[in-house]
């Protein structure tokens, strides 16, 4: 269904949640974007412009100053050559870029084959879809090296083939998960016909299971997947269901009683009509439910899409702004330049120092006697990239792709700013990501595994260390676990920011919280360079 574009109230969900509908996707805009009216009307609107008009002003001084002794504005413009030349490879780049994107189609035609149960997704299914994953992000990466592709690239094409790994296990499992769930019901289904055919006795039966031991008091509730979920859920010691056992029932052949009958009837309908409530999800339309999304378009529509969690339906708007969309194209390629400026005027000099001092043999201590002053020169202009970095990816990139899909959820980012433990960070600076890990990592670890919540934080955390780490292995050519053990730290960190020594301290929190994002990328990139 499509909303106004004026229309700002979240939307609630049309019925109750099942297992995989822990998200809700609602129609809302990102904070900084200017169709969010609370943008404008903020108080700090004002600041945000001074930012920008600030952040102008500085490049105009670095490109006079580059003019004046390079006679270019991004003086000696060494990354930007290292970016484009030679030219074929950022062609093969782009090439790449859309191949790997097709072959996210081979997660498609496994879900058509687990649909035609030629495989099972609770069999080999899933193995096979963790298989192909596997060879996915090693081809990725694999071919970077290959190449020998310089960092820009790499970067680009690693955590992109990131996003589509991600995309394509989020796809799968939950498809994976109404297979079973379609397969369930068709198997019902065709027990309700069965029983239709059975002309029940006028004696009592004494075929198993009476009457007496089948719970019906969850047949009062309305048939939904939240009730069913739960029904499941109260039952963990049960170790035959009561669908199984008359399903048993009528296979045996048995003769039935008239009461058995009719208690039969009404507890499959109720899990018929419960499990086709799953199968519909968040969808409005029967074409968008299990399996009818199961279609090459359906997949490589959600493929384009501004998220990394998969559903049947997205709420969608119902026009695109060319206007708004230019807009953001060129605050893409804006932003970029200004990152390339800095770099140029302030990390690059550095970079070429540390190198400078390895090519002559500076030893190790030597080297760690400038870690101080480096980390100086680079804590400004890497904080100053990493925002735009961010402002790059969460509020020009994603709403750009947001607004030429239709796609109207655009709560790409909370307001990570004020964060006072790094527990909030996680959860606001990159929420289409803390989307996927809180459904397919936190919340599967937990159902899955059978673990408690604080070691499901754990596994999430660690994983989403080890795959920063990754990237920052292709990036080096080196694994030494820096980005890895300090995003470790981040676990007493929240807990400490939970002691009643911070607990209530909002500014003091905050305050450490900054101190992590002004230092953290500096160390990390002084580390990889003098070690």
């Amino acid at each position: 269904m499509n909303l106004p574009r004026q229309q700002q109230q979240q939307r609630p969900p049309s019925r109750p949640p099942g297992k995989f509908a822990d998200l809700v996707f609602t129609r809302k805009f990102s904070t900084f974007d200017r169709q969010n009216p609370n943008a404008a009307n903020s108080p700090f609107h004002g600041f945000f412009t001074l930012f920008w008009m600030g952040v102008f002003l500085f490049v105009v001084k670095i490109g006079a100053e580059n003019w004046r002794r390079h006679g270019s504005p991004l003086g000696t413009n060494e990354i930007m050559r290292g970016m484009f030349s030679p030219g074929p490879e950022v062609v093969l780049l782009l090439a790449a870029d859309g191949a790997m994107c097709a072959l996210t189609g081979v997660s498609w035609v496994l879900q058509v084959l687990v649909k035609r149960r030629v495989v099972r997704w609770e069999g080999v299914g899933w193995v096979l879809q963790n298989i192909w994953q596997a060879m996915f992000i090693a081809g990725v990466i694999g071919l970077t090296m290959l190449r020998e592709w310089p960092w820009t690239h790499t970067v680009f094409f690693v955590l992109h083939g990131l996003v589509m790994l991600m995309k394509q296990h989020s796809y799968a499992f939950y498809n994976g998960h109404l297979s079973t769930v379609y397969h369930r019901r068709l198997q019902l289904l065709a027990k309700l016909k069965q029983l239709e055919r059975i002309a029940p006795v006028k004696a009592p039966s004494n075929t198993e299971p009476p009457v007496s031991a089948i719970t019906t008091s969850h047949l009062v509730h309305t048939p939904s997947a939240r009730e069913y979920e739960q029904r499941r859920r109260s039952l963990p010691h049960v170790k035959v269901p009561d669908v199984d056992k008359i399903a048993a029932a009528i296979e045996s052949r048995e003769p039935l009683d008239e009461t058995q009958v009719q208690v039969f009837e009404r507890v499959l309908k109720w899990e018929v009509d419960a499990l086709s409530d799953e199968l519909r999800g968040k969808s409005t339309t029967p074409a968008r439910a299990y399996p009818n999304n199961l279609t090459l378009v359906n997949h490589y529509e959600y493929i384009v899409l501004p998220t990394v969690v998969y559903e049947l339906e997205y709420p969608r708007s119902d026009s695109i702004n060319w206007y708004y969309a230019a807009e953001k194209l060129v605050a893409c390629f804006g932003i970029i330049f200004v990152m390339i400026v800095i770099s140029q005027a302030f990390i690059y000099p550095v970079v070429m120092d540390t190198v400078r001092m390895k090519e002559e043999g500076v030893p190790l201590a030597g080297r760690f006697r400038q870690f101080p002053w480096m980390l100086s020169d680079l804590i400004f202009p890497f904080m100053m990239e990493y925002l735009l970095t961010w402002y790059l990816i969460w509020e020009t990139i994603l709403n750009l792709l947001a607004e030429l899909t239709y796609f109207a959820d655009r709560s790409f980012y909370g307001a990570w700013w004020n964060c006072v433990s790094w527990d909030q960070f996680a959860r606001d600076w990159n929420r289409p990501v803390h989307n996927f890990l809180l459904r397919h990592v936190y919340h599967s670890s937990i159902s899955a595994m059978r673990v408690d919540k604080h070691t499901a934080t754990l596994i999430t955390f660690f994983l989403s260390a080890c795959v920063h780490e990754l990237v920052m292995w292709c990036i080096f050519k080196k694994l030494r676990g820096y980005l890895l053990f300090l995003q470790m730290c981040q676990l007493p960190l929240v807990r400490l920011s939970r002691t009643k020594w911070l607990r209530h301290r909002a500014t003091l929190g905050n305050m450490i919280f900054w101190l992590g994002i002004f230092t953290g990328p500096s160390i990390l990139c002084s580390l990889y360079l003098i070690l």
